[in-house]
């Protein structure tokens, strides 16, 4: 199948290509939440670069869930504005807008929001307490308003941000999620959680707004026979357009035992679909890299590093089969030439070997 190939989801929309932009964090907005214009730069770049599907940096649902500085927000109609201009901005390019919902949990940053962070139970090792059952209600009705807010603003979907440890990874990790009401205790109860978002969200904006998930397998207590078990549910859940896998890397083994012999992207990619499109992330640099991914059975390829290092990379994958990305360390100036504010530029030089030193 080709890169180039036009892919239609379950809502009516389509992205033009194969090519989705990770939601990556970067640090570029106002401490209030409201967009800042080193944000709208970057990611307006690369929906001109010719993304299928431009996603912002994970955006906070609540102010109690901040997990980064300068972290885009959705939790406030003040937000609103900057959420239109930004929308307005990708769907002039014809790329798919897509707001990612995101809670820290656990990882909230307790100095910011002046209080523990939340957890779904009382984590030693962050600080973290235990959300009451009203809390945890509470904060999926923010996930479903944080959903409205976008589509209200002119996104054309969203993505549940269900990977990497935080708030919804936390509700379905056997190890962190140690509750006994209806959100812990069997895997059924611990997708609980997503699953109402998702649920919520269908039901607030309609069939024709788009819904993702986004989920990592085996760190953060998350076992791969339940990644791989959620995975199967999710990519037959009719309310859904895509699942991206955040894999870290798409083609090593898994680590748990009984699933070796295949590498990760087979295990997700063998899983049947209903409707649903399937995309992942990690270790996807170059233009071989994508066609090699998708020639093992993904619907689309998700580029965080190579986007960063290029605003039109998939322009340059398509017009070239034998694309490979700049390879770091690369200088300030370069990464400020492809959107890149300051704030960004900053967090990538903690990235060992990405920005060269001055």
């Amino acid at each position: 199948m080709s890169l180039s190939k036009v892919l239609t989801l379950r809502s009516g929309h389509t992205l033009k290509n194969r090519f989705m932009l990770a939601p990556l964090t970067n640090l570029q907005s106002h401490t209030d939440g409201r967009l800042g214009d080193d944000e709208f730069t970057w990611l307006s770049m690369r929906a001109q670069g010719g993304f299928g599907l431009t996603m912002t940096c994970a955006a906070s649902v609540q102010y109690a869930g901040l997990g980064f500085p300068g972290q885009l927000g959705v939790y406030s109609d003040d937000h609103i504005e900057g959420l239109t201009r930004l929308a307005e901005a990708l769907n002039k390019e014809g790329s798919l807008s897509v707001v990612q919902l995101h809670h820290a949990g656990m990882r909230t940053m307790a100095d910011v929001v002046g209080h523990a962070p939340l957890c779904p139970s009382d984590n030693e090792e962050t600080g973290a307490r235990a959300m009451t059952h009203e809390e945890v209600k509470a904060t999926i009705q923010d996930f479903i308003d944080a959903a409205v807010r976008s589509q209200k603003a002119g996104f054309s979907g969203v993505e549940v941000h269900g990977a990497h440890g935080y708030l919804v990874a936390q509700f379905l990790s056997g190890e962190i999620n140690q509750r006994t009401d209806e959100y812990g205790g069997s895997i059924e109860n611990r997708e609980r959680f997503l699953f109402e978002i998702i649920d919520g969200i269908a039901k607030a904006c309609g069939p024709e707004f788009s819904i993702g998930v986004r989920l990592s397998p085996e760190r953060f207590g998350i076992q791969m026979a339940e990644a791989l078990d959620l995975a199967g549910r999710l990519l037959k859940d009719e309310r859904l357009d895509y699942l991206d896998m955040s894999l870290w890397d798409s083609f090593k083994e898994p680590e748990e035992e009984p699933f070796k012999g295949k590498s990760l992207l087979e295990h997700f990619c063998a899983l049947p679909r209903d409707g649903v499109a399937l995309g992942a992330a990690g270790k996807i640099f170059s233009a071989q890299d994508c066609a090699k991914a998708i020639d093992a059975g993904l619907d689309f390829v998700v580029l965080g590093r190579t986007a960063i290092l290029h605003h039109d990379a998939p322009a340059r994958i398509l017009a070239d089969a034998s694309f490979t990305p700049t390879k770091p360390p690369v200088s300030r100036e370069y990464l400020a030439s492809e959107g890149l504010g300051k704030p960004f530029i900053d967090y990538m030089s903690t990235w060992k070997g990405f920005v060269a030193a001055e």
